[in-house]
């Protein structure tokens, strides 16, 4: 958390002060602005293989000591071009993968998926909490003060790291939270996660893209870059109380609509802030204010849902490599959404720009179409003794008789089998024997 709010906090105000440097470009600016996403979806799966060999700590120490540099960097240049290669280097320090690895390494497989589910909030925490922080502390410094202020975070997060963090006895590969080449080709033909790796996708960039030009609009109705906390902390706020109920309805009823309305949820968003100026009327707070609301609402649902869904539906033993597809798909959406909301803005303005993310989204609901919800299942990971281990096919059969189990997976080397199960079902029959 301490790391991603680092590189978050400029996201909300550099497309309001990012002219200030030498050869600056609305192009530039948002390359800038996305380039560490890039960088992030290159190398995290690396990332996380070398920790499995050459340990997990050590991965996450190098990670955080690339975001430091590149925020030195970054906080040190005069010109945008300086910032491009402080944030590419940020991002180089691509370390999610070998943060899940390290938190599988320390939990006992029963709390295994509430400690990603923690992970995942800490993550959507970070990026709410750098939306009220940066426009409050740039009144106080400026975005050199900013990068420097990320370089703090990445120094204490190592602190955190060192001190507050065990270290696990061993570090071992695990189908929970690694990631596996040949499993990924596999899931790369599975329709409905490439429906969510797609959603995932576009729903970074619409983040991305909304949040250069949001500030600019903001700026244009008069609210002071300093002040624009106060548009984004009650609309946050009121987001979470629409949130709430459209998850519980589409865990409990109507998961494949509310996805569906989530995304025409943001066409709508898009059309709202694109209006005014195709319109020929000023957008003034008040507009702005219900625009944003509106999309906190139906992004937040979105990240909230998406995660969960792919890990329903990946195959046993296929979970971390079916999240390793879905969060690299997830950093290029930032890094598109950068890049082609600041090509964007130079070539047809801030009106241009909402009216073909508009477009964007009206093809994500078409693909989105097609999507068959999962069943209630999850993936329960069971240890297995050295006499089961050798017992191969009869083994199989018989957890395959388990009522409930769907799918079974027998993984020799970690000396685990992950079974795909009836949840409800399962724990009956456990229960009771």
């Amino acid at each position: 958390m301490v790391r991603m709010i680092g590189l978050f906090i400029v996201l909300p105000v550099f497309s309001l002060f990012g002219d200030h440097y030498s050869g600056s470009t609305p192009l530039l600016i948002g390359l800038a602005i996305g380039i560490y996403g890039l960088l992030q979806a290159c190398l995290q799966i690396p990332f996380g293989m070398l920790s499995d060999r050459i340990g997990r700590k050590k991965v996450i120490t190098l990670g955080l000591l690339l975001l430091a540099a590149g925020s030195i960097v970054a906080a040190t240049s005069d010109s945008i071009h300086g910032v491009i290669v402080g944030r590419a280097l940020q991002g180089a320090g691509a370390i999610a993968a070998a943060l899940m690895a390290l938190a599988a390494d320390l939990t006992r497989d029963e709390q295994r998926t509430k400690v990603m589910a923690s992970m995942g909030a800490s993550i959507g925490f970070a990026f709410i909490l750098a939306l009220i922080l940066g426009p409050v502390l740039i009144g106080w410094f400026s975005l050199d003060g900013l990068f420097w202020l990320t370089a703090a975070s990445a120094v204490l997060a190592i602190i955190i790291l060192h001190t507050l963090v065990p270290t696990p006895e061993r570090c071992q590969y695990s189908a929970d939270t690694g990631a596996n080449l040949a499993t990924m080709k596999r899931l790369l033909g599975h329709r409905q996660l490439l429906r969510l790796d797609m959603s995932i996708f576009m729903l970074h960039l619409i983040i991305t893209a909304v949040f250069f030009a949001v500030p600019l609009g903001l700026r244009d109705a008069g609210i002071a870059s300093e002040k624009q906390w106060l548009v984004y902390l009650p609309a946050v706020l009121v987001a979470f109380g629409v949130m709430i109920p459209l998850i519980i309805w589409g865990e409990r009823k109507a998961m494949r609509a509310v996805l569906l309305l989530c995304v025409a949820g943001l066409t709508l968003t898009q059309m709202l802030f694109a209006g005014p100026q195709l319109l020929g009327f000023d957008a003034g707070a008040v507009w702005l204010f219900i625009g944003i609301t509106t999309f906190f609402c139906f992004m937040n649902t979105l990240e909230a849902l998406l995660p969960s869904l792919v890990s329903r539906l990946a195959p046993a033993a296929a979970k971390g490599s079916a999240m390793g597809i879905y969060s690299t798909s997830q950093f290029l959406g930032a890094f598109a959404g950068g890049a082609g909301a600041g090509w964007l803005y130079g070539l047809v303005g801030q009106s241009g720009l909402f009216a073909v993310v508009a477009l964007l989204c009206l093809v994500w609901g078409l693909v989105l179409r097609g999507f068959q919800p999962p069943r209630k299942m999850t993936t329960h990971r069971r240890a297995l003794s050295t006499e089961e281990r050798s017992r191969g096919k009869g083994l199989m059969v018989e957890l395959e008789s388990i009522p409930g189990v769907e799918e079974v997976v027998i993984a020799v080397d970690e000396g685990v089998a992950y079974l795909k199960v009836d949840k409800t079902r399962f724990q009956e029959v456990s229960s009771g024997g």
